[in-house]
């Protein structure tokens, strides 16, 4: 007896570049410790099981309540440079206590070792899984299965039943981006199987608004799509498949999944990719009057303005320059400006872009982080909320995290600004903020390379 507590105060020694100490901390201690704020626990698994799918083993999926994220895949695309400026926007410090934990030994080992070295305070929690099979407090967002993984992907497709998943069909899956598959560079190296989805079946110019229903349900069945088609969507940019997934939603198609990360995850899990052409075989009858869902869009400036009367919120995915006026964002918007009443909730660089929405290795961003950012704006889950960029497909990917984590009234304003600034009568904004708001996410380049931290 004395030998086993001798031995279970003995600390778990990991290596660090400079050979520190990291302690292990049992599942006794940590659950001690859960509301203690001067310790951080650090969930740094994939987002698929942040989000809530089950770990291998685990009898519950998610992660440990008030667990924030650091994805040990990170430490290869963070700049050294600007690694304590980064881990500083995400509240994590040099004066708290850091608890690490990850289902997969390796991993585990090389971002404690990593943070160890830099001067954290660091503990590793090596019994995850054991902590899921307590009942110990465990969080999931309740449309976790929305954003799946390349393993989850291709056991569907291998004809397994991955969680979630109960279709006696195999997914089809499209890779999004504009124009036709032949002139697509996104869909010259694809996921092998995969068929292209050009973003102009499902919207048309000059609002770029959805199209209306029978082009859209025609455009659907050409590629093979019913209401009752399993699909997964990705693309090189995040935002064409989202765009494409809530049009998919309003149109009526019961299970569509979004691959968070796309073809980049996709390889980096070493799973099999081609250039074929692959051509989808067409259907005869979608099984429901499009739309079935019309209740996730609002499509003009008119509904958006008498949504207002009665509480709902605009919010914005433009660029600061274009929620303040300085530009319209695109070549084809003549006019600057916004909305009346828009609030600001955060975008990117260009109309392009939504950087702050993302992670370091281009997946998206733990949606406590957005949903934090939104509450210094006045954003609360309980609010009526329209999402709205220039033409939408930057909104899709707030729409999306509202979608992940249950949000009952949440739509995108499909209009735009650029359905607003056809109309010189319509109201704009004009008491917009003096400052730009802090997104605490330097999304910067993909810069550091693998081997540079302690443990590749």
């Amino acid at each position: 007896m004395k030998t086993k507590s001798l031995f279970l105060l003995i600390p778990l020694l990991l290596s660090g570049c400079d050979q520190t100490v990291v302690k292990e901390i049992g599942i006794e201690e940590l659950s001690e410790n859960l509301n203690n704020p001067e310790y951080i626990i650090i969930d740094t698994r994939p987002d698929s099981l942040y989000f809530g799918f089950k770990d291998k083993g685990a009898a519950r999926g998610g992660h440990i309540k008030g667990a924030m994220q650091f994805t040990t895949g990170w430490l290869d695309f963070i700049d050294e440079n600007k690694f304590d400026t980064f881990v500083e926007e995400k509240g994590i410090s040099k004066e708290k206590t850091l608890v690490f934990y990850d289902s997969d030994p390796d991993s585990l080992e090389r971002i404690t070792a990593e943070f160890a070295a830099k001067g954290f305070q660091v503990r590793a929690f090596k019994s995850f899984i054991q902590y899921s099979n307590s009942d110990l407090p465990m969080n999931k967002y309740p449309n976790y299965f929305l954003s799946v993984s390349p393993a989850w992907v291709q056991a569907a497709l291998n004809g397994e039943k991955p969680e979630s998943y109960t279709s006696d069909q195999k997914p089809v899956i499209f890779e999004v981006s504009w124009g036709d598959a032949e002139q697509s560079k996104s869909y010259a190296t694809h996921i092998k199987g995969a068929f292209h989805f050009n973003t102009d079946w499902i919207e048309n110019a000059p609002v770029w608004n959805l199209s209306e229903p029978d082009v859209i349900k025609n455009n659907l069945l050409k590629n093979g799509i019913r209401k009752d088609t399993p699909v997964v969507v990705y693309s090189e940019n995040q935002m064409a498949a989202l765009r494409v997934l809530w049009a998919l939603k309003w149109a009526g198609v019961e299970d569509v999944r979004f691959l968070n990360g796309g073809l980049n995850v996709w390889a980096d899990a070493e799973l099999p990719t081609e250039t074929t052409l692959n051509i989808p075989v067409p259907v005869a009858d979608f099984g429901a009057e499009i739309p079935v869902n019309p209740q996730v869009t609002i499509a003009m400036p008119a509904e958006a303005i008498q949504g207002q009367k009665s509480g709902l919120k605009l919010i914005s995915n433009r660029t600061w320059d274009e929620y303040t006026g300085k530009i319209s964002g695109y070549d084809y918007i003549p006019r600057k400006g916004e909305p009346a009443g828009a609030i600001w909730g955060f975008g990117g660089k260009n109309s392009n872009d939504m950087s702050d929405y993302y992670d370091p290795d281009g997946t998206l961003r733990n949606p406590e982080e957005i949903f934090a950012l939104w509450k210094t704006q006045g954003i609360e889950p309980t609010d009526q909320v329209a999402f709205y960029c220039g033409t939408g497909w930057r909104a899709s990917v707030s729409w999306f995290m509202t979608q992940l984590a249950g949000w009952e009234n949440s739509r995108i304003y499909d209009g735009g600004w650029n359905a607003w600034q056809m109309d010189p009568t319509l109201p704009v904004l004009n008491n917009i903020q003096s400052q730009k708001p802090a997104a605490l996410n330097d999304y910067g380049e993909i810069i550091k390379k693998p081997g540079q931290s302690c443990k590749s």
